[in-house]
């Protein structure tokens, strides 16, 4: 939640801004690590995914701090970089990009909550029973009510949240320290029988867009610089803020396979980490994990419906999207962005009851999704550095830039590859249909909707999405 700006002279500490760092990283995700790890490999490969994914999107960071320095009047959303840099419809595209990835993020933490539930309620299942559904959607539309009276998460409500995820991940970290087997996680390093080098850089592939969903967030960053006591304190919180909760996805991932066999963390129900606890404590240990859960994605989850509405929002008074989507009622609240946010999360919620690992489904397309808008905004960095611009004559800020968007630019593009054109087919899917909203708001300009440029790549991405509707249907690729 971002601080209050009531008071001109309200400003923020070095350690204020690193919890919220921290605060706005920390999600559904790092609770799903040990089965989703212990599915697609061992420790050793666990151990190089980390060291990629922690190197790039600390450069990804730190591109969004410099632009929120070099572009202080790009103050538009993520999307604003890549329209500035790249044109009207790429821009578009990240925006309609990172905002289907927030609904896919909601119907990520619905799918937790209702997998939680089931621990307990066998009638709510994984998630995506036909109860968990149709509970799923009574919360769903029972928060768009609450939040249309102006109902947006109140300072204590977040306070809590955020302790609610951090205290039991800690917990959890001590107690799996102390018990670690050595010789199980020895027999877990490799992720096969026999050591084999190739094998684990085709695990570590498998893990990428897992690793960049539970790093979502981190241009939040980039959002309170104007609340610092110092400027400096910015990057310094940045990088702080990013390798502490780096550390802790690392130790909740890599301690899980001294504890069970890859086999045995692999079919944990989700939220995994909650029978990692369990096979450690018993049963009490699982229940605090899931209770804590429960209450740590609730407050996700509002986060998650507010953010992906007012991605729209400013998008729409920007004249990016229809103007329908500016709309707001007497409460402030964007009514049009919210309606068209939630009618998006209720359909992709009834696609879970189709698929079988449906919150991994759900992990892995927010990280497809959202991978688009992050490269833009890293290629946007390294085109600034490259031609000068906002740059004095041989700063040497520069050249640091300069490498520091090239890392991030070929990380993204490296993710996005490492996805693989599954999830490139699934997105295309999304994205096509969705470029109507782009022809809306150039219609209601009065201004032509594509340049040839723009046509061009439309024309790709429609064929790509008929080709990837083509393989669903005939079971070439599934959900």
């Amino acid at each position: 939640m971002a601080p209050s700006s009531n008071e001109a002279d309200q400003k923020l500490s070095r350690s204020a801004l690193i919890a919220l760092v921290i605060g706005s990283m920390v999600g559904s995700g790092i609770f799903a690590l040990p089965a989703s790890f212990g599915r697609a490999t061992g420790a050793f490969g666990a151990i190089i995914a980390w060291v990629i994914a922690g190197a790039g999107m600390l450069m990804l960071a730190l591109v969004f701090q410099s632009l929120s320095q070099r572009r202080p009047d790009l103050d538009a959303g993520i999307y604003a970089y890549a329209k500035a840099g790249f044109g009207d419809y790429i821009g578009f595209a990240s925006a309609v990009g990172y905002w289907i990835g927030c609904c896919l993020a909601d119907v990520a933490c619905l799918i937790l909550i209702k997998a939680t539930l089931g621990k307990f309620f066998p009638v709510f299942g994984d998630g995506t029973t036909p109860v968990a559904i149709a509970s799923a959607t009574l919360l769903l539309w029972g928060v768009h009510l609450l939040v249309l009276r102006g109902i947006k998460g109140a300072a204590a409500l977040n306070t809590v949240a955020t302790y609610a995820k951090i205290i039991p991940i800690l917990l959890f970290i001590v107690v799996a320290a102390i018990l670690l087997d050595s010789e199980l996680f020895a027999r877990n390093f490799w992720g096969t029988e026999q050591p084999d080098l190739s094998d684990v850089f085709t695990q570590v592939r498998s893990t990428m867009l897992l690793t960049v969903f539970v790093f979502v967030g981190i241009e939040g960053a980039s959002v309170y610089s104007r609340y610092a006591r110092d400027r400096a304190d910015i990057g310094f919180a940045t990088v702080v803020g990013f390798l502490s909760v780096l550390c802790l996805l690392v130790l909740v991932t890599l301690l899980s396979y001294g504890v069970l066999p890859r086999e045995g963390l692999a079919s944990l129900p989700t939220p995994s980490m909650a029978g990692v606890m369990e096979a450690m404590v018993g049963r009490w240990g699982g229940v605090f994990i899931s209770v804590a859960l429960l209450i740590s994605i609730l407050g996700n989850y509002l986060s998650w419906s507010l953010l992906a509405a007012e991605v729209l929002h400013s998008a729409a008074v920007n004249r990016t999207m229809p103007s329908f989507l500016a709309r707001v009622n007497v409460h402030n609240v964007p009514t049009g962005a919210l309606w068209l946010t939630n009618c998006a999360i209720q359909l992709f919620l009834l696609v879970t009851w189709f698929a079988e690992y449906a919150f991994t489904l759900a992990l892995k397309m927010t990280s497809a999704m959202t991978l688009v808008p992050y490269f833009f905004v890293a290629a946007y960095g390294l085109k600034l550095a490259w031609r000068g611009e906002t740059y004095n004559a041989f700063e040497r800020a520069r050249v640091v830039d300069w490498i520091r968007s090239a890392i991030a630019t070929l990380y993204a593009a490296g993710m996005i590859y490492a996805g693989g054109p599954k999830f490139l087919l699934l997105s295309s899917i999304l994205y096509a249909p969705g470029t109507l909203l782009f022809v809306l708001a150039k219609r209601e300009r009065k201004e032509t909707a594509f340049t040839p440029f723009e046509a061009a790549l439309f024309a790709a991405i429609t064929i790509a999405a008929c080709a990837g509707i083509y393989a669903l249907a005939i079971g070439a690729i599934s959900i």
